[in-house]
């Protein structure tokens, strides 16, 4: 099979396990009366992201080949993420916040990792190809967008956003990948015959990266911009549902269907990925990030101007900068690293990627946003307070990340 549809296939499945509760999870929460908590089954992937993607990247990089490790973790995660499912089947409105946290929070600890491992599994068999993985890479990428984004549909149309079936949807796809894995093109190890002092055996030799000025900057708004990500993810199908008490809106397709209007975010994805190649190269990695920090901005103040009635069309605008600040400060960075990290470290260095942004970032962001929400006087000034933090942000940034051009 053409090496490209591989890899297409691994990110269709690799995203699509996300998809299947990312977007609505909040929603089956609140049902479940866990409503002031959503946030902190949303900053647990923050908090195994500090140590899962690097500790998984370093035993790829040194020990397992990396789709192998890529496999394992997927059976994992689907093990316990099925367990996670059985478990609130089986106790329904009388569901406990300890037994079903600790499975969720087992799960996406082998999750999380998986993301680096499957750019990493991708790069590595395009530059063995010989291809240019900026501009071979996106098109692939794409495809895990495509897999969110019918996931999505699958759970609203069968009526798992309010439910466990979610989870167990999401269990049966890691199982799935667990065994394509397997088949993927072998990502060799990095075994020095070199003597090797005990940090660089353990593969800690990513974290010297913050000698340099210019990739400490990078990680620090990281970071930053880290904060962000998963906000929306939480709250927003909350958000919008949660209009359902005004008799107003509660009949609006937003209402009911929130997670396919809300889809509307990975279908802009996948356009603003194809468009990563041409911006990458035009306007460098400022700029693009740049892009991506403001486009958060707008993220967040749609949010709190639209209604799913009259407004809807801000939402729908919400929804179409959502490809735009995801993908331009995810792809390209994981590019940025890529480009500018010795091979024998690249896999630790995504790890590190993944562990300021989906790691800190989005620990202290959805900590903070639970925080912002539970004591906001409306949801309208909580996303207006969402809106002004990335304005900040992306104003610092522009001030004091300068590149080298390569």
């Amino acid at each position: 099979m053409n090496l490209k549809v591989r890899l297409s296939i691994m990110n269709f499945l690799e995203f699509a396990v996300w998809g299947a509760y990312l977007t609505c999870m909040g929603r089956y929460l609140s049902n479940l009366g866990f409503g002031d908590n959503i946030g902190w089954f949303y900053s647990v992937q923050g908090f195994v992201s500090i140590f899962m993607p690097a500790l998984i990247g370093i035993i790829a990089d040194r020990w397992v080949q990396a789709q192998k490790m890529l496999g394992i973790c997927h059976l994992l995660a689907g093990l316990f993420m099925m367990a996670a499912a059985w478990y609130g089947y089986s106790n329904g409105a009388e569901t406990q916040f300890g037994p079903l946290f600790t499975l969720y929070s087992f799960s996406v600890a082998f999750f999380m990792p998986t993301i680096a491992l499957a750019n990493s599994v991708a790069f590595n068999g395009l530059t063995q190809a010989g291809m240019d993985t900026v501009k071979d890479f996106p098109p692939i990428r794409v495809f895990g967008t495509v897999g969110f984004i019918l996931m999505m549909l699958f759970v609203d149309i069968m009526g798992f956003q309010d439910n466990q079936n979610q989870f167990l949807a999401s269990g049966l796809l890691s199982i799935v990948l667990f065994g394509y894995s397997f088949t993927l093109p072998v990502c060799p190890v990095k075994k020095s015959q070199e003597k090797q002092s005990l940090s660089d055996a353990l593969g800690l030799k990513a974290f010297s990266l913050f000698r340099q000025k210019e990739m400490a900057i990078f990680f620090i708004f990281s970071l930053l911009l880290g904060v962000c990500l998963q906000i929306s993810n939480g709250y927003a199908n909350v958000f919008i549902n949660s209009f359902g008490s005004d008799p107003q809106y509660a009949d609006t397709f937003g209402v009911q269907h929130t997670n396919i209007l809300i889809s509307l975010s990975q279908i802009s994805e996948t356009a603003c990925i194809l468009l990563i190649p041409f911006f990458m190269k035009r306007f460098g990695i400022k700029k693009v990030m740049l892009i991506a920090m403001f486009g958060w901005v707008f993220r967040f103040a749609f949010f709190g101007l639209g209604n799913p009635g009259s407004g809807i069309w801000l939402f729908i605008l919400s929804m179409i900068v959502y490809g735009v600040a995801f993908d331009f400060f995810n792809i390209s960075g994981s590019l940025f690293v890529e480009s500018r990290t010795d091979e024998t470290i690249r896999s630790s260095a995504q790890g590190l990627f993944m562990l300021m942004t989906n790691g800190v970032g989005a620990s202290l962001g959805m900590i903070a946003a639970q925080t912002v929400v539970n004591n906001a006087s409306s949801w309208q000034s909580a996303w207006y307070i969402f809106a002004a933090y990335a304005c900040v942000i992306g104003v610092a940034f522009a001030l004091l990340f300068k590149p080298e051009n390569k």
